[in-house]
């Protein structure tokens, strides 16, 4: 199976398992006696206060004749009615009857509880994983149709520097990710905010830097260069997490980028970071940065007892001078 095959095939899956447990296998939908098309004519409708017969059916990506006969067919069970554009006799809004308005409250009460009883089966911490995933998704299946390539609603941009709120989302990110992975808890967090607070107070100095990423206004990802804890020409890469929902989309990579072009810039013999054993998607970033694993041990400094490893990026020597590139 080719890695294409990897994501494809398991995407293929869940895509048919989402149709059946949704329901849109069945001849009705959302407990009510309508097609999952007249279902979605009375949301779209219902959402935007009124929409053409021309404008449902780029909506629903169904052809006009075929909107033309789902339409009638709800104005004759009394969900819709039709009005006349005063500009133009020829264009009929459509909008929601009072019976329609009853209707879709019971669709979106029946939609409400089906979302909740699938969430709480998954941690609070998975929840903007799936909320993401689906939105990135469904809109690439759109873009795929209409030949847009549509860009993220917020890009993701790398700030450097202190940002106000900066420590706290960074425990916050760091407590939620490891309670779940290693099963850490309060110590762990307590560690990581004290000791970004510290070297907070520390980033006037040179060899020192905070990168984070912003979307929106909201910091979803962080690393550090700490130049002085470990002493010589080696620096300590620290606080390297990002939030859950944004794994996988290339923010962790641009923030690795970063911190390792820095280094490089300033000049250090070599990188060193800490992690923890099973993390095997951190590890394949690491290692494409050229991070190797130098030692492996149990350890139970951060509350509880995890295998630790040491990993270490050791700078390119130029054969000319036998100096690192930019050397210190």
């Amino acid at each position: 199976m080719t890695k294409l095959d990897d994501t494809v095939t398991p995407i293929r899956d869940a895509s048919r398992r989402l149709v059946r447990e949704l329901g849109f296998m069945k001849p009705t939908l959302a407990g009510t006696e309508f097609s999952a098309s007249a279902v979605h004519t009375l949301i779209e409708i219902g959402g935007r206060g009124s929409l053409t017969s021309g404008e449902l059916s780029d909506v629903l990506n169904l052809e006009k004749s075929s909107v033309s006969r789902l339409v009638r067919k709800l104005v004759d069970a009394g969900e819709l009615m039709e009005s006349v554009s005063g500009a133009d006799s020829r264009i009929k809004p459509l909008s929601l009857t009072a019976k329609g308005q009853q209707t879709l409250a019971a669709i979106d009460t029946f939609a409400q509880e089906q979302v909740n009883a699938a969430l709480s089966n998954l941690s609070p911490d998975s929840h903007a994983t799936v909320r993401d995933g689906l939105a990135f998704y469904a809109t690439a299946l759109e873009s795929s149709r209409t030949g847009v390539k549509s860009l993220e609603a917020h890009p993701i941009t790398i700030e450097t520097g202190y940002r106000p709120g900066v420590i706290g989302r960074a425990a916050e990110m760091h407590g939620r990710y490891y309670a779940r992975t290693v099963g850490f808890g309060q110590f762990f967090e307590s560690k990581v905010a004290s000791g970004l607070a510290e070297f907070s107070g520390r980033l006037d100095r040179s060899s020192n830097q905070l990168w984070t990423a912003i979307e929106a206004g909201n910091i979803v990802g962080t690393v550090a260069i700490d130049g002085e804890d470990l002493g010589g020409d080696c620096a300590h890469l620290r606080w390297f997490i990002v939030e859950d929902g944004r794994r996988g989309s290339g923010v962790g990579r641009r923030l690795l980028g970063e911190a390792v072009s820095f280094c490089d810039r300033e000049g250090f013999a070599e990188i060193q970071l800490w992690t923890f054993k099973g993390l095997d998607a951190a590890r394949r970033l690491y290692e494409a940065f050229g991070f190797e694993l130098e030692e492996e041990y149990v350890g139970l400094q951060w509350g509880s007892e995890v295998t630790e490893q040491r990993f270490v990026r050791r700078a390119k020597v130029t054969q000319s001078t036998g100096q690192t590139a930019g050397a210190r």
